[in-house]
């Protein structure tokens, strides 16, 4: 029997991972102790492992797919395919300096950097023509300035950590988020390219669903073309006539942003009965 060899990773990416799969229709079980979580699906084996050693990994060929941000596949410049962006964990790698450093005085001096991106940073710092010593971080990097450093390089999402540091971004490096990636010969072979694009398919229908809710009404017949024009859905919406062709049902996936403005249309336009419900799979 053929198997894909799937990588999860380790740390709070792990929870929204196992959810994704979950609402795929895949368990996965984990010990507190084991790398090696129970999965439900027997054609595939999974293994944990820190997101920075995912991408070189998959690269190497010890392991078909996996999870990881983008961040540390640039970081580690691993030849691996991305298959999706699944958009969660979204997060910024910014450069940031105490609050109140002038950016002429890092340019003016040999300045200290803490970071946990390496490569990253360098590749930054050059650019930027900074005179530079380089610190290699493991965590904790904002609490190195401002007497271990004068600049970090970290990754953020809401930047409130920078602030409660005093600390102030003056570049914005690049934009993460996790994606499902591959190693590209994993591609080449048929039965592990069928179930990756299978996992696939099922990833994107649960993200594309995540982002609409369905709106169900009743529509009097003089008012079916008026509700039917104010619907934005990804085609046209459900119409079927109701009991005694009174009037009819109508069903629309709409963006769940947009959801609250359009129900007081709809209702302005002479929908009743107006119901809007979680859709857990989009396959167009």
């Amino acid at each position: 029997m053929s198997t894909l060899h799937l990588m999860l990773p380790k740390g709070r990416i792990f929870d929204k991972v196992a959810q994704l799969l979950a609402e795929a229709g895949i368990e996965v079980r984990l010990s507190t102790r084991s790398y090696r979580p129970f999965i439900s699906d027997d054609s595939i084996q999974v293994k944990i492992m820190k997101p920075q050693n995912i991408p070189s990994l998959i690269e190497l060929g010890s392991h078909d797919a996996g999870f990881t941000g983008f961040d540390w596949v640039l970081e580690t410049g691993s030849r691996v395919q991305e298959i999706l962006d699944l958009e969660f964990d979204p997060v910024q790698v910014v450069a940031a300096v105490p609050k109140e450093t002038p950016l002429k005085v890092l340019k003016n001096k040999r300045i200290i950097v803490a970071s946990e991106y390496p490569e990253i940073s360098r590749t930054y710092l050059e650019k930027e023509g900074f005179n530079f010593v380089l610190i290699r971080t493991y965590g904790a990097t904002e609490v190195f300035p401002p007497e271990d450093a004068d600049m970090i390089i970290d990754n953020t999402s809401t930047g409130q950590t920078l602030r409660e540091n005093q600390l102030k971004i003056i570049g914005t490096l690049l934009t993460s988020s996790t994606r499902f990636i591959a190693n590209s010969k994993a591609l080449e072979d048929p039965w592990k390219k069928e179930k990756i694009d299978e996992l696939t398919l099922l990833f994107q229908s649960i993200l594309d669903a995540r982002r609409r809710v369905m709106l169900e009404m009743n529509v009097p017949r003089d008012q079916l073309e008026a509700v039917v024009n104010i619907l934005p859905c990804m085609r046209s919406p459900t119409v079927s006539t109701l009991y005694q062709e009174e009037g009819f049902a109508v069903k629309a996936a709409v963006l769940r942003s947009e959801a609250s403005k359009i129900i007081p249309l709809l209702k302005k336009f002479g929908a009743t009965d107006i119901l809007e419900y979680e859709i857990r799979k989009v396959v167009v």
